[in-house]
């Protein structure tokens, strides 16, 4: 049941991305693009998913467990460091620059592969990147 949901989760979340265009680098590039072609429609879709997201904060509120797992997994870190700083602005930047994040940026291996290839290639490398020296770090 639990592979069920989360299918289901995985398929609404990629028919969000579609609908909203948030496939489209160009409409994300349009929506960061404040000081020149400014499009606003993407301010729907961050309204929608906030709306969503306390949906779902309520409901933890209200419950003592999930209904398919027995503890909420909610993070608990608090503290903003460098790290966290860094990382946002890498992402933010790289989001900025190729109109993709890592879900639609997925999709673009299939919708504009040149593209797409090239991004999840980066996202890969940066991953790993993150991965190696984290281990190296807690060693």
């Amino acid at each position: 049941m639990y592979a069920f949901i989360t299918l289901i989760s995985g398929l609404l979340f990629g028919l969000g991305l579609a609908f909203s265009e948030m496939t489209n680098p160009a409409v994300v590039i349009g929506f960061l693009d404040i000081f020149g072609n400014w499009n606003p429609s993407l301010l729907i879709v961050m309204a929608s998913a906030i709306a969503i997201g306390m949906i779902g904060y309520y409901i933890k509120r209200k419950s003592l467990k999930p209904l398919l797992t027995n503890v909420w997994q909610i993070p608990t870190a608090r503290n903003i460091d460098a790290k966290l700083v860094i990382g946002s602005a890498l992402f933010g930047i790289g989001w900025g620059l190729s109109g993709y994040c890592p879900g639609p940026g997925l999709t673009a291996m299939v919708n504009n592969p040149s593209e797409g290839f090239y991004f999840v290639i980066a996202l890969i490398v940066g991953s790993s990147v993150h991965y190696f020296q984290t281990r190296i770090t807690n060693k």
